[in-house]
């Protein structure tokens, strides 16, 4: 599935996703992986991955995973709730998120992102809780 298709169209250069440099590689009901490169966009004024943009890039894994389980012509996905613990700084490079769920639920969805560098070593985890809103007719 492309995750395109599930967007309706939505330009994601004019988004936060877009603006952080987001890419997603795979999307499917129980996976989704995201990257995104470690540099000026993404660094906090001392040179490290800000903990704010890694928390953007979890809610995008988490927000993709949840749009890929619901019928997104009835409803969509928003964050209802986050939480990141950074385990451990970069400073170049590229992270990717990889999200699964632990709950998918016909209201909700709680999803595990686990961050990780090129060598497999974890910069983040993360939970985060999609709220499933229907779109008003």
């Amino acid at each position: 599935m492309e995750y395109t298709d599930l967007l309706d169209g939505a330009d994601l250069d004019q988004t936060l996703i877009g603006a952080l440099g987001i890419t997603v590689t795979e999307i499917t009901p129980d996976r989704v992986v995201c990257d995104m490169a470690v540099g000026p966009k993404t660094i906090q004024p001392m040179g490290l991955l800000h903990g704010g943009a890694s928390v953007a890039l979890a809610e995008t894994a988490a927000s993709m995973g949840a749009l890929a389980n619901i019928n997104p012509e009835t409803h969509f996905p928003v964050g209802l709730e986050i939480n990141a613990n950074h385990l451990r700084g970069k400073k170049e490079g590229v992270v990717t998120a990889t999200a699964t769920p632990f709950h998918k639920g016909r209201t909700t969805m709680v999803w595990d992102i686990q961050i990780t560098d090129e060598a497999d070593k974890l910069i983040c985890v993360s939970r985060c809780t999609m709220a499933v809103v229907e779109k008003r007719k």
